[in-house]
């Protein structure tokens, strides 16, 4: 009788696995010396049934779609040579540090550009800027209408107390196109009262259309009534014209295209994009980039196979499948030098399993933005696909699935095995990142890449520690963080780099498996990337950042898009 049932339930789990990962075997944690142990299944018709229409209705719960209306802007992008005045167009958008503003005795401008733009509008600029108490400051901006210019609008917006950063620049964009959203403007252009002393003015371009790119869009997918912007193309004035300039901008266009795909995919909520959705979105990457980009989606019996028993085990309590997602970039015209991977944690929702989220500040309400990390990786996926660097091989690697509670799920005290044979005991359910994360760790080494960079909204910690702009770099491999600060310097990205200190491994040691999952409260982001670099082979360079701050904007309400600028330039650096 016991054979036959067991038979029975290995049938079932052979037929259902991968859509039901209820079975202990998941967790591939075996005991080494058991001899008298059997088990016993009971297996429910019942049950199987109610528990497979359950997996059906849980992808379209709430019959939420998103908007076959909705369409991502489209810009027209051009740098030109023209005297200000003479441009015709909806707004003129000039950004001013405070240095600009300054002003002779008769209360007239002193910079050459505003003077000019003063002159033709009969000294009101100057009026408006004192009145409206703009001083240039960061972040301010006045816009005015009136008759004297080809333009209908001119506005004024604040660099600051100087300009040179590529946040800045970007900053400019997005305000200018923020006033042409309000104004309805279709055509703008954008100049700097102040352009000499620049270093890379192609730079200074491609920031500045980034920031217009960026700003005028907005997700409105999930949204039943929403305004078309009315923005259709821009020009960017006094920063010179040419070949290198129009590559500038196109490269621009196509980084903006992956930041806003991986702000979609953060917006997207947990009922929508589920691990199976965000894995399908992967495969439309691929396929739309085919000639460079391939797909491979392992199921759940593929990465049993591949033993991977750490990144099952969270996904066990869930009613949707783990989708393990794997993307290769390989150049055109020639075999690549360099490998790299970008791994990204793949959490489309995390209840905390059995430790769930409870209490102020637990924020259990976002934690749709737990695949933050995926969406980087799968954002710069899309970029490298469009500018398609030469020489190096990029591997995008994501362990998709959910963190949830069911009696199928992870307990505390459970010890699950990872794909590289160590071993974990679970004493914290929801510091489940780490354990997807540790075999997405070992599959990437497995790909024989020379670098590694992992992505993740791993801790609360972090934050605390560096704030909510700002994202905590943990590498061993000084390399490493100079080649990815030298990215975040032209991406504008803010990133610092993190101490590994190896004393604090004690408070990951176990009593009864190779470690735990999660040590003390203090130095939880050091911790945390000490257990991943057990996952990782010696030979490869690594580094792992901790993006929980910086993938969410509390102001807008929405995803930024955070790293994917740096990763397209880190990849681009290490290309030929």
């Amino acid at each position: 009788m016991v054979a036959s049932v067991v038979s029975l339930a290995s049938s079932f789990i052979a037929v259902t696995s991968s859509s039901s990962p209820s079975y202990s075997s998941s967790f591939l944690t075996k005991l080494r010396h058991a001899p008298s142990l059997r088990l016993c299944f009971a297996v429910s018709p019942l049950r199987v049934k109610k528990h497979m229409a359950h997996t059906i209705a849980r992808a379209t719960l709430g019959l939420t779609q998103i908007s076959p209306a909705f369409e991502a802007p489209k810009l027209t992008l051009a740098t030109k040579e023209i005297d200000v005045t003479e441009w015709k167009g909806d707004l003129l958008a000039v950004g001013v540090t405070e240095k600009d503003l300054a002003k002779d005795q008769n209360s007239k401008f002193e910079n050459p550009i505003l003077k000019k733009l003063d002159s033709c509008l009969g000294g009101v600029l100057a009026e408006v800027s004192t009145e409206e108490d703009f001083t240039g400051k960061s972040g301010q901006s006045t816009v005015v209408r009136l008759p004297g210019l080809g333009s209908k609008r001119v506005g004024l917006f604040g660099l600051g107390q100087s300009a040179s950063s590529t946040e800045a620049f970007k900053g400019l964009g997005e305000a200018a196109a923020a006033a042409a959203k309000t104004a309805q403007a279709s055509d703008i252009a954008i100049v700097l009262a102040s352009s000499e002393g620049l270093s890379a003015k192609s730079c200074t371009a491609s920031a500045i259309a980034s920031g217009a790119v960026l700003g005028i869009y907005e997700d409105n997918r999930y949204k039943s009534e929403s305004k078309k912007p009315a923005l259709k193309s821009v020009d960017i004035l006094g920063l010179g014209t040419g070949p290198e300039l129009e590559k500038k901008l196109k490269y621009a266009q196509d980084v903006a295209a992956g930041i806003i795909l991986g702000k979609e995919l953060v917006n997207s909520p947990a009922n929508v994009l589920t691990p199976g959705k965000l894995a399908e979105e992967a495969s439309n990457i691929a396929s739309l980039y085919s000639d460079v980009l391939s797909a491979k989606i392992l199921n759940e019996e593929q990465c049993k196979d591949l033993k991977m028993g750490s990144y099952l085990a969270v996904a066990a309590a869930s009613a949707n499948p783990p989708h393990f997602i794997h993307l290769t970039y390989k150049p055109p015209g020639g075999p690549a030098k360099l490998k790299l991977a970008l791994v990204g944690k793949g959490l489309t929702f995390d209840s905390g399993g059995y430790n769930i989220k409870t209490g102020p500040g637990c924020s259990i309400e976002l934690m749709k933005f737990d695949m933050g990390g995926s969406a980087a990786v799968l954002g710069a996926a899309k970029a490298i696909g469009q500018i398609k660097p030469s020489g190096v091989e990029v591997h995008f690697i994501v362990a998709a699935c959910e963190n949830m509670i069911s009696g199928t799920g992870m307990r505390p005290g459970d010890i699950v095995t990872a794909s590289n044979g160590k071993t974990i005991e679970v004493n914290n359910t929801d510091a489940e990142g780490r354990l997807t994360l540790a075999d997405a760790l070992v599959y990437a080494c497995n790909q024989d890449v020379d670098k590694i960079v992992d992505l993740a909204t791993l801790t609360g910690a972090c934050i605390v520690a560096l704030g909510p702009s700002i994202a905590g770099v943990f590498t061993p491999s000084d390399d490493l963080a100079k080649e990815v600060f030298a990215a975040s310097e032209i991406s504008g990205e803010k990133f610092w780099r993190m101490p590994m200190e190896e004393s604090y491994w004690e408070s990951m040691k176990s009593g009864v498996a190779d470690m735990v999952n999660t040590g003390g409260r203090q130095g939880g982001a050091i911790s945390a990337a000490l257990f991943l670099k057990q996952f990782v082979d010696e030979k490869v360079q690594w580094m792992h950042i901790d993006m929980a701050g910086p993938v969410w904007s509390d102001k807008k309400r929405a995803a930024t898009g955070f790293a994917i600028s740096t990763l397209v330039e880190w990849v681009l650096k290490n290309s030929s």
